[in-house]
């Protein structure tokens, strides 16, 4: 648990934890281990895809529920994600590609920024991502649409190159890590950050690549 009031809940998902059920069938969740762990019902505000690791915020009503809903749906939360990539993208740029919300749904704006933050000698380079619109899968749709996808993806990625990490690396999961999450608080009104050391099933691969500890988080 990163942080606790009466408001809100912040916690530090593993990759591999889905956040509750809708996203598959198994038994154990962020959502019911959070509950679980504080003896309180908590309120999914936001979601983290499952293989994806990081900061994760629940309300700890309905009413701060709803004001963080509306945050997250007008775009007034700031979020960075660490994602290592295939080859090396320009130093900084601007991915504006349309994509549905859901699947077989209409494609909506969507745009994700993003910065080059190290770049090694086996093709792999460290970006920070920060989406400015939250469509599922955004970042790794993005990133894969200018042709530099996020190593370990099993879905927009490719397997050769994900078994080369898996031997040469040890990455066994998908190589993105939501490191901060910054928003209004919905009691004191206060703008709040919460950030999120990379984990070792992440930093152990990105150490291996060269990448400085200062990149891994506070």
């Amino acid at each position: 648990m990163l942080y606790r009031d009466d408001a809100v809940v912040v916690v530090d998902k593993p990759s591999g934890l889905s956040v509750h059920r809708g996203d598959d069938q198994g038994s154990t969740f962020a959502l019911n281990l959070t509950r679980n762990a504080i003896g309180q019902w908590v309120y999914p505000v936001h979601r983290l895809d499952r293989a994806t690791s990081g900061v994760l915020v629940f309300a700890l009503s309905s009413d701060h529920a709803r004001t963080l809903h509306e945050s997250f749906s007008t775009r007034n939360v700031h979020k960075t994600y660490l994602a290592l990539v295939r080859g090396t993208p320009p130093p900084n740029g601007v991915v504006d590609s349309p994509m549905a919300k859901r699947e077989g749904g209409p494609d909506v704006e969507s745009s994700t920024e993003y910065q080059t933050l190290f770049v090694s000698d086996r093709r792999l380079s460290l970006v920070e991502a920060r989406p400015r619109t939250g469509r599922r899968h955004q970042i790794r749709r993005h990133l894969r649409r200018i042709d530099h996808p996020i190593a370990g993806d099993v879905k927009y990625g490719n397997g050769p190159d994900n078994r080369r990490y898996r031997a040469e690396l040890g990455l066994y999961r998908l190589a993105l890590h939501a490191q901060r999450l910054s928003f209004t608080h919905p009691a004191t009104g206060h703008w709040v950050t919460f950030e999120s050391v990379a984990p070792e099933d992440f930093a152990g691969p990105l150490r291996r690549i060269g990448v400085p500890a200062a990149l891994l988080g506070a």
